[in-house]
């Protein structure tokens, strides 16, 4: 399929990177996590069923529940998705759900422990439901010669966003009294969650008004409805999949290491304040000069991945990862943070280009969101486990230190599998099926 897309669409597409990434970036990212973790929960954690669980623990498996639900209903909404041609109006309303589920964030204070649950886990589980159907819009707007540089440059876009986004936050909580905020109760803070929520359902209005859906819907069969239709859809992908070799081993690669980096991104911030003291404006600080980065690593590996093979960035992403976290063990000064944040950043903006860059690589045309769909739900699998983890090991060894060098066996079995994947075999699979 010929693609021709004009360059409003492009930026349209990625200017919701740049309105989501205040999500990602700003609240679970760096202040709703260690919120949730010092204020919400508090030092002491929680007692469930004669347990006593930490709070960094606690935050652990919020996240991995939030994942798990994603990752069960993904494949799903994806293939409802792609038979009615809904990939747009699915983005819109779980949008601004989840604008509206990150702004009620504000009303959650000390204590709050089920309410800051709830409200959280629809946040994330409707932004990440959002997602699926966004990334299945790159086959669309993209030709396969291009697609590592628009997906790099989506990436870039977000990079900017959540950048932009946290040093308004950083200017809320530094110096609430410019913004008119009194300072009880951390209302500045809570107020950053609504900045957020605007931020997000804001600057994702270009989206839908530029971003045309051109797929198609096919007409449901007699007696079908919607979720009936989008499960069959789904058993068909599943018996297609062995068409699809390459990508299935790419999945599962998938899976594999981004679990690490899924699990990096929430529990670092946590990480530097309980075991290095890093104070929120230092957290802050750290991550807009790791997002800085990321925006370049972006560009970079997105350009390298049209020139030289995706799977050759990515074991360069892997080894950069590995390296960063088994150093965890010995850090114990905040400048070290400051040194692997940056490192980091490099890596983290080139393994979700290059990742999403080679599944569109992998994806017939005709299937976008319903294998974006099969995307999401290795990312979401994956993000159940590492949290977990982090969380059991500190629970057990009473830091967070040993949760984090953990994930290095993640990034280390991902390398391993992802050497399976032939690239080029790959391409040539998704082009015979868009031929037949």
């Amino acid at each position: 399929m010929k693609i021709e897309s004009f360059p409003r669409e492009i930026w349209a597409w990625a200017l919701y990177d740049f309105a989501n990434s205040s999500y990602s970036t700003a609240l679970a990212g760096v202040i709703f996590n260690v919120y949730f973790v010092q204020v919400v929960v508090g030092p002491q954690g929680i007692s469930l069923f004669g347990n006593q669980i930490t709070s960094s623990a606690v935050w652990g498996y919020v996240v991995s529940f939030s994942m798990l639900a994603v990752a069960v209903s993904a494949p799903v909404l994806g293939a409802i998705a792609d038979h009615n041609a809904l990939k747009k109006k699915f983005l819109l309303v779980f949008c601004y759900i989840g604008v509206l589920s990150t702004s009620l964030l504000f009303l959650v204070s000390g204590g709050d422990v089920w309410l800051a649950i709830i409200f959280y886990v629809v946040s994330s589980m409707t932004l990440e439901w959002s997602l699926v159907f966004y990334n299945g819009f790159l086959p669309e707007i993209a030709s396969r010669e291009r697609m590592g540089r628009i997906s790099g440059l989506g990436w870039a876009v977000g990079y900017v966003g959540g950048v932009l986004c946290l040093i308004v936050n950083l200017a809320i909580i530094e110096r609430p009294g410019w913004f008119g905020l009194p300072i009880v109760d951390n209302i500045p803070v809570r107020s950053t969650f609504l900045v957020v929520a605007l931020w997000w359902g804001l600057f994702s209005i270009p989206t839908f008004l530029w971003l045309p859906e051109r797929a198609r819907a096919r007409p449901l069969s007699s007696g079908a409805g919607y979720v009936k239709t989008g499960l069959r859809n789904l058993l068909t992908t599943l018996r297609k999949i062995n068409q699809y070799r390459e990508l299935g081993k790419f999945l599962i690669a998938f899976l594999i290491y981004n679990d690490g980096v899924q699990t990096v991104i929430v529990m670092a911030a946590v990480f530097g304040a309980q075991v290095l003291g890093m104070s929120q404006k230092e957290l802050i600080l750290c991550f807009i000069l790791i997002h800085i980065v990321a925006f370049v690593g972006s560009l970079v590996f997105g350009y390298l991945s049209d020139k030289r093979a995706i799977k050759t960035s990515l074991h360069i992403c892997l080894l950069i990862w590995t390296s960063v976290v088994l150093y965890v063990v010995v850090i114990d000064q905040i400048w070290e943070f400051w040194v692997l944040g940056t490192i980091v950043g490099f890596a983290l903006g080139g393994i979700q280009a290059c990742s999403r860059a080679l599944l569109g690589q992998f994806t017939p045309s005709e299937n976008s969101a319903e294998f974006f769909g099969f995307f999401a739900t290795s990312g979401k699998f994956a993000a159940i486990l590492g949290p977990v983890l982090f969380a059991v090991l500190t629970d057990l060894t009473g830091t967070p230190r040993f949760g984090i060098v953990s994930i290095a066996l993640f990034f280390v079995v991902g390398w391993v599998v992802l050497c399976f994947v032939d690239e080029e075999k790959g391409i040539g699979e998704s082009r015979h099926s868009v031929v037949s």
